[in-house]
């Protein structure tokens, strides 16, 4: 990192990336990204994509940009869904979906607002400003007026506002887990106050196959080898969203929070449960190893699961095996946090 006037540039280490690493990283991201939107697309016309056929309602497109913000774009919408025999004082899901922190959306995140909502959960699916055009803290930014916003309105539609669970998986594991940071750390950064100043602690947080730390990715080289379209998507993370970023106080810490974590730095609230899920064929699955780790050395109330065999968003595909065992086991863990709130 570099100092410029009294901001850091997050500058990756080296001689930086080349043309052809560049243009590898841009393929892997554009073939991922068609491939994970052509699965909702399709998965949308299944006859029991219908979530009418499971008692649930969906409302759309609804602004969480704070008052005067004129910048109402889609990045600030989120989608509710409900369930319709429901009544008041449900327990609310702030879900964030991944992408690599620079595709995908609240639209082809359908399946995870149905899966909550058929269990009788208020579900709140959100956009969120993406990179390359929006570099760290802007996601960080968004699901912290996010969160704020489903304080203030979750009642509005049933849901519980002191009982907001934050779940996501991959890069909005990540965002997942940097919220719960905010929530419970004393943070220098200015905008992250907004979340502790709502008075409510996530009930639980629920990373799923998480990049928990996205400086320094070519971490998960180092220990293994890794099939290059595979690597061009976990560096095309770091290079886009964090690298040219301008950060501010607290540096990149939101960007890391599996360092916050794993630091010795003492929460001024008390963390909430932690429920990580990761399949064992996940090429990010040591942050949730490390995750479980640090969590239990503080203390923690930790249940981390790893699905033999599960490659990276498993659980997405609820045809797989180990993606309904997956899904029994996180309600599971929430009927037990939820029992004792």
């Amino acid at each position: 990192m570099e100092l410029s006037g009294t901001h850091m540039i997050y500058r990756r280490s080296g001689k930086g990336y080349l043309p052809h690493q560049r243009a590898a990283q841009n393929a892997a991201g554009w073939v991922g990204d068609r491939f994970f939107r052509a699965i909702a697309r399709a998965g949308r016309l299944h006859p029991q994509a219908d979530p009418s056929l499971h008692g649930v309602e969906v409302i759309h497109d609804l602004s969480y940009a704070p008052p005067g913000d004129r910048e109402k774009s889609r990045a600030h919408r989120l989608d509710v869904y409900r369930p319709t025999d429901a009544g008041e004082g449900m327990p609310t899901v702030l879900y964030i979906h991944g992408g690599a922190f620079h595709s995908l959306s609240k639209d082809t995140h359908w399946i995870m607002g149905l899966a909550y909502a058929r269990q009788g959960y208020l579900v709140l699916v959100i956009n969120y400003r993406v990179a390359p055009r929006y570099k760290f803290p802007a996601a960080a930014q968004d699901v912290a007026r996010a969160f704020t916003w489903t304080v203030e309105h979750a009642a509005e539609f049933g849901g519980d506002p002191g009982r907001v669970i934050v779940a996501g998986e991959s890069a909005g594991a990540n965002l997942a887990t940097s919220l719960t940071v905010m929530a419970c750390f004393d943070r220098p950064e200015p905008w992250a106050a907004e979340v502790p100043a709502t008075g409510v602690t996530p009930a639980a947080c629920l990373p799923a196959c998480g990049l928990l730390q996205v400086s320094d990715t070519e971490r998960f080289t180092r220990r293994r080898s890794l099939p290059g379209f595979i690597r061009n998507q976990i560096v095309r993370c770091e290079a886009g969203y964090l690298h040219g970023a301008r950060l501010g106080q607290g540096g990149a810490d939101l960007a890391d929070p599996l360092l916050v974590l794993e630091s010795d730095e003492v929460p001024a609230r008390p963390l909430p449960p932690f429920f990580a899920l990761v399949g064992t064929r996940d090429p990010l699955l040591d942050d949730t190893r490390r995750l479980e780790a640090a969590l239990r050395a503080r203390g923690a109330d930790v249940e981390a699961k790893y699905y033999d065999g599960g490659l990276h968003g498993f659980h997405a595909v609820p045809m797989l095996r180990n993606a309904r065992r997956s899904w029994r086991d996180q309600f599971a863990f929430l009927d037990r946090v939820l029992a004792r709130a």
